[in-house]
């Protein structure tokens, strides 16, 4: 039976009743015959009749809004007369912007339809210790389940599909396509192109994880390594187009990606009926420029936002100069979103339907995944774990016009390498004031570091790590310095810890950025 692209539209209020009475996903179906006439139309390149998103930052200027409402029709009375078929309205300004941006709901719904037998549809549960610990219900699309990984394999199934029908499966299965990728594309685009029998080539840099690198080799990619980044990696991949025959595959910026994206919209309104928000990464832009023009046309009052690491502020960067620019990129624990310029397709649909793009911190993103794990035993990457950052205590969405509402949070990704996620975990540890350093002086004579550990073992601290240094002291020869780095059980035990340890004359000097969060 063809999965409902389209809801029945029940009562508000059952609707919210069912999706807070159970943390499972939750599904609706639609009428069979509506369906196919849905889907019909959508293959005949139907642009759906539908109610337009509100203003927000970052939309269409006031002018064309004006002119907009000057232009809409009115629909004459037709009460008294005998019923006769139902008539649009004349397509307003703002609907024809709209209907020739690059992306359209037509092509995601096209998409949704090509690669459903191809993706996992993933699961859209509710939590309930972060509903809890944030004050909303929270509802997670859980994309780091994807074969591969993350959700770039939408985006790249829709892709190859899209060449093999435009190109013809000869042409396609003889060349191949080629992509500049350190990562979850690379990862996306290998597997689905064996599975669609169509030769990949990935040019990765020299900084690209080893792991992924197998990985794509074993998806029978073939793999080339080459410059110090990946927009070396991408001059090089430019290079090959040409002088191979090549079809380049851009990651997060090609329509064809945009619109696979966008199926995580659609999901998400059948999943979860009574969304009001949904907080989405942004990295290139791609993701967010689909699931926007998803979820705000089948339903305009959800409120879309848009989350970068403040070391790789793209989007943001765009949005201020009005089309996308190069912004500085610095080491990110959320690196599958340090891209320097977002896509100019994705940003010209974004910025028609995204509300607003907010960043988040290192801190915010390391506790954000040590959430997941203790929480809900979920392994993320940093980049897709940046939309529930946003969402924590202190945080750029932690707002009173959220609490209670109901929040849909794609984590898009879960391939972080285990030598990183030990000192992400570290830092969250730290960041949640359960690991803690400081540097105190202690007797040099026998029994003065034991008097300072009885101290802290009686004060439930357990040490993790303990230095003493003798040679660069300029102080009493019979003295020492003794740094010590203690797990803790959070701030509340961390106040007790540095009281005791000042009232028994140590006087310890912390760590600068951990001691801000204690005090």
């Amino acid at each position: 039976m063809i999965r409902p692209l389209l809801a029945s539209a029940p009562r508000r209020g059952a609707i919210v009743s069912s999706c807070l009475s159970s943390p499972a996903r939750i599904s609706t179906s639609a009428n069979a015959s509506n369906l196919a006439s849905t889907f019909a139309r959508v293959a005949a390149g139907f642009q759906y009749p539908i109610a337009t998103p509100r203003p927000f930052s970052g939309a269409i200027s006031k002018a064309n809004a004006e002119s907009s409402s000057d232009t809409d029709t009115k629909v004459e009375d037709h009460s008294s007369a005998s019923p006769s078929p139902i008539r649009r309205k004349t397509k307003s300004e703002r609907d024809t912007i709209l209907e020739s941006l690059p992306v359209t709901f037509a092509d995601i719904s096209r998409a949704n339809v090509a690669i459903r037998q191809g993706i996992k549809r993933t699961p859209c549960i509710k939590s309930y210790f972060l509903s809890e610990l944030l004050g909303a219900n929270i509802f997670l699309k859980c994309e780091f389940q994807q074969f591969t990984g993350s959700f770039k394999e939408r985006g790249a199934r829709n892709a190859i599909l899209a060449l093999l029908r435009e190109l013809g499966e000869e042409r396609m299965r003889q060349t191949g396509v080629i992509a500049a990728s350190a990562g979850n594309h690379a990862l996306a685009l290998a597997y689905h192109g064996k599975d669609l029998g169509v030769p990949v080539t990935v040019v990765m840099p020299t900084v690209a994880p080893l792991a992924k690198v197998d990985k794509c080799r074993k998806f029978g990619a073939k793999i080339i390594i080459h410059g110090a980044h990946i927009g070396e990696a991408k001059e090089f991949a430019e290079k090959l187009i040409a002088s191979e025959g090549l079809e380049y595959v851009n990651g997060y910026d090609d329509p064809p990606i945009v619109a696979g994206a966008g199926t995580m919209g659609i999901e998400i309104i059948e999943d979860v009926p009574c969304v009001d928000a949904v907080v989405v990464p942004v990295g290139g832009a791609g993701l967010i420029a689909g699931v926007s023009c998803a979820i705000k046309t089948l339903k305009p009052d959800v409120a879309v936002y848009g989350v970068e690491p403040e070391f790789a502020a793209s989007y943001i960067a765009a949005l201020d100069a009005g089309t996308p620019v190069p912004a500085t990129i610095t080491p990110t624990l959320a690196d599958g979103l340090a891209v320097p310029t977002v896509g100019p397709h994705a940003f010209e649909v974004a910025r028609h339907y995204v509300d607003e793009c907010v960043t988040c911190t290192e801190k915010e993103v390391s506790l954000a995944i040590l959430r997941l794990i203790e929480n809900e035993k979920m392994v993320v990457e940093g980049g897709g774990a940046t939309g529930l950052a946003a969402l924590l205590p202190g945080a750029q969405l932690d707002r009173p016009e959220l609490k209670g509402k109901n929040i849909v949070v794609p984590l898009c990704g879960g391939n972080i390498d285990t030598t990183v996620l030990g000192r992400v975990l570290e830092r969250g540890l730290a960041a949640d004031d359960r690991m803690k350093n400081f540097v105190a002086t202690v007797s040099d004579r026998p029994g003065g570091i034991a008097r300072l550990t009885t101290l802290l073992g009686d004060l439930g601290a357990s040490i993790k790590d303990m230095y003493h240094e003798r040679a660069f002291l300029h102080s009493n020869i019979d003295q020492v310095h003794v740094k010590v780095v203690v797990e803790l059980q959070g701030k509340e035990h961390a106040q007790k810890i540095e009281q005791a340890l000042v009232e028994n004359g140590y006087d310890p000097v912390w760590d600068d950025s951990s001691h801000k969060t204690m005090i």
